[in-house]
């Protein structure tokens, strides 16, 4: 274990955490009331959390894989990796950003671990 595999599982915990708090804010300030607010087919009852729940669930899976990335991937793996969770959480820093006019934590925690990302993969370089 060395310090690019602590910035790896750095990263893939912030963005778990980030995850769980976008989820429980999303889930109460946007799902909710928009299922209460708009008049909405049977199809699209069900389809909305699950689609404005996306972004949440792929901060979380990654967040895991970067975690597991240390002790169970090769070099190449863990680049592969980094590559698709760093572009996931680079683009909700960069939406969070726009979105929130940088009144949000989030974009601020996504960044540091893209920079956490970007460290932790310079080992498979």
């Amino acid at each position: 274990m060395n310090w690019y595999d602590i910035a790896l599982m750095a990263a893939g915990s912030i963005g778990i955490l980030v995850s769980i708090i976008h989820g429980t804010l999303m889930n109460s300030m946007m799902v909710q009331p928009a299922l209460k607010a708009a008049a909405l087919n049977k199809v699209s009852r069900r389809l909305l959390p699950v689609l404005m729940q996306f972004s949440t669930v792929c901060w979380f899976v990654g967040g895991i894989a970067l975690i597991a990335a240390p002790f169970w991937f090769d070099a190449s793996a863990r680049l592969t990796t980094a590559i698709f969770v760093g572009s996931f959480y680079i683009y909700g820093a960069i939406g969070n950003l726009w979105g929130t006019k940088g009144r949000h934590f989030g974009w601020v925690l996504l960044a540091i671990a893209v920079m956490l990302i970007a460290y932790g993969t310079k080992t498979a370089l």
